[in-house]
């Protein structure tokens, strides 16, 4: 991947590179093309597993994703799992116009630039299994506050920021149309 992006991005500076390297091989890119190729269906798990959804979780799909490639690169060598990564991930790397920057950092961004205090996340509910957890997260800035739900409580926090710039943002058209 990073050998691709140095190609496709030979003048782009390395701070944008490492950006748009971490969402082309993160969770968020990874499931969904393991889900493309149907990967879960080959994977083996246990009965009790089974039932809870282990299968289809998202974080299982980009770990057997990794995995396959790891075995491709293994068995075939880096020209098969070479050509296999740019066929898969074509559209996401022909997709990113600009060097994507994840919610949180986005949020950060934009209340310092606007002279407010750094957000402040508060993990307000964990609940299910261990194996299928589910935490709830708020964050405030701004006067505002977002709220996220996901597996994760990194996801949560990221889901939440989401929330609040989409909520600052609004806030801030509103102020201008008023003008």
């Amino acid at each position: 991947m990073a050998e691709w992006l140095l190609e496709q991005f030979p003048s782009e500076p390395e701070g944008a590179l490492g950006p748009r390297h971490a969402s082309l091989v993160s969770r968020n890119a990874l499931a969904p093309i393991a889900e493309s190729i149907c990967v879960s269906k080959a994977l083996l798990i246990a009965e009790h597993e089974e039932q809870a959804g282990i299968r289809g979780l998202a974080n299982v799909q980009a770990d057997a994703m990794e995995a396959l490639l790891g075995a491709l690169y293994l068995d075939g060598g880096l020209e098969p799992a070479r050509r296999f990564v740019r066929s898969r991930w074509k559209d996401l790397l022909v997709s990113q116009i600009a060097p994507p920057k994840d919610p949180k950092t986005a949020l950060q961004e934009f209340v310092l630039a606007r002279g407010s205090a750094l957000p402040e996340y508060e993990t307000l509910l964990m609940e299910g299994p261990s194996h299928a957890p589910r935490f709830t997260v708020a964050v405030c800035a701004m006067g505002e506050a977002g709220e996220g739900v996901a597996g994760s409580k990194r996801q949560a926090e990221s889901e939440a920021a989401t929330a609040l710039l989409r909520r600052l943002n609004r806030s801030r058209k509103g102020t201008k149309d008023k003008k």
